[in-house]
């Protein structure tokens, strides 16, 4: 998991830039319409925290820490339909995040569908996108 300030960076960015599809966080509702339709899941996990430097002050929490993860949307797309609409889509919501800096956590590079290929889940195929991000403190 992310810190809170990491999380409210993303939700904000994407309730408010976002309105392609419907977006869904780690344990909310998720769209169920009669017919399948796009929508995104959103996951955000990292490491809690590593020490940077040494010596900042007389407390340990003095010093600089750093804290890193990824970002995951996973685009949501009707099983069937090809992948086209997913990668269009995964593309949009990574270039909302890929080198920018968003209330102090730095959004660095981004990947469509690294790491495991889509797969296919009941009416659905997921393709993700991962944006790596850290944040200071």
């Amino acid at each position: 998991m992310s810190s809170a300030e990491t999380f409210d960076a993303v939700e904000q960015t994407l309730r408010g830039q976002w309105s392609a599809t419907p977006l869904v966080f780690e344990n909310e509702d998720w769209p169920t319409p009669d017919t399948p339709a796009p929508w995104v899941l959103v996951e955000l996990f990292g490491d809690f925290f590593d020490q940077q430097s040494i010596g900042g002050g007389p407390a340990l929490a003095d010093n600089l820490w750093r804290e890193g993860g990824v970002l995951l949307m996973h685009v949501m797309t009707p099983n069937g339909t090809g992948t086209r609409e997913a990668h269009v889509l995964a593309k949009q919501l990574a270039d909302l995040f890929r080198g920018q800096d968003i209330g102090g956590v730095e959004f660095k590079g981004a990947s469509i569908g690294a790491g495991e290929k889509g797969t296919e889940d009941g009416n659905y195929f997921r393709m993700t996108a991962s944006v790596t991000w850290q944040r200071d403190e």
